[in-house]
């Protein structure tokens, strides 16, 4: 028994740790599942560490943004949402993602900006209202720690400008919108989120995204969106059985969804914004295309 479990021990030299106590452990790394894209440090490898600045800032235009009701498709932990408020100066933007794990994430990372903009003294953007509002499907409207009453008498000017710009909601965009009235927008932006869709939800989940952006999209509205290419669909293929399935069914690939949104949706033009972002990862260097409504 005892020159069994020796031999078991070295085929597993990684998993077998002694604590302590005696207690031996099994650890093994287990690589993150993000069915929906959904990656913890997802802007960790999206950005390259030597960029200070999401590279897809560097074809952003001001006018897109400035004084407009914005809302951000995917927005993971807010970085992009934040960033487009503070640098652009929109009026409101809305970010959404169907992890609410994210958007506590983005919680955290309001709090920290606005720490560190309290401690610069800085202004960050014009606006009037006192609390950021964080939305949930399953438990309605929610508050963050700063109260409207602590607001009023405790907190900076900057810091109740940002949480009234930004402000963010756990939903599933593809599959419901229980925003009433229903609100619409100047601006949507879905950064490399098509892919996640398409492969959880089929070619009818992506062709409803689609209407559902023209939909609440204003006239003259503009949707910025970043498609991934169809060969970075096979790596995820397999992420689980519904995307493997899916995957095998897909006919509307990404080559023809500029096509499907201009002659099936309804834009009336496209802009191609870059070919390549320079500053961005391996693999990341992808066009962004500015279609309007």
């Amino acid at each position: 028994m005892a020159e069994s479990t020796q031999k078991s021990e070295k085929q597993n030299p990684v998993n077998v740790i002694n604590n302590n106590n005696g207690v031996v452990n099994n650890k093994k790394k287990r690589k993150e599942v993000a069915p929906f894209g959904n990656y913890r440090n997802y802007y960790g490898y999206r950005v390259g560490h030597d960029v200070e600045e999401d590279p897809r800032f560097k074809v952003f235009k001001k006018e897109w943004f400035e004084g407009k009701d914005c809302l951000d498709i995917g927005c993971n932990s807010g970085l992009i949402t934040i960033n487009i408020a503070k640098k652009f100066y929109c009026r409101t933007i809305l970010g959404i993602d169907i992890d609410k794990d994210r958007i506590n994430d983005a919680l955290w990372r309001i709090r920290k900006t606005i720490r560190e903009e309290k401690a610069g003294n800085g202004i960050v953007v014009p606006s009037k209202s006192k609390v950021v509002k964080v939305m949930n499907e399953s438990e309605g409207d929610k508050t963050c720690s700063t109260s409207a009453k602590d607001d009023e008498t405790e907190t900076s000017s900057a810091e109740r400008n940002l949480l009234d710009v930004v402000s963010f909601r756990s939903e599933n965009f593809v599959t419901s919108w229980s925003s009433l009235p229903l609100k619409h927008y100047d601006t949507i932006v879905c950064l490399s989120v098509t892919k996640w869709v398409h492969l959880n939800w089929g070619d009818e989940g992506l062709i409803s995204l689609f209407a559902k952006f023209w939909r609440l999209l204003n006239p003259g509205g503009i949707l910025v969106l970043e498609p991934q290419p169809w060969d970075s669909y096979y790596k995820n293929r397999l992420t689980t059985e519904v995307t493997q399935m899916n995957y095998k069914h897909i006919v509307h690939r990404p080559d023809f969804f500029q096509e499907m949104l201009l002659d099936k949706i309804g834009f009336r033009t496209v802009e191609q914004a870059t070919t390549s972002v320079s500053g961005a990862t391996l693999g990341f260097d992808r066009p962004v295309l500015v279609f309007r409504k």
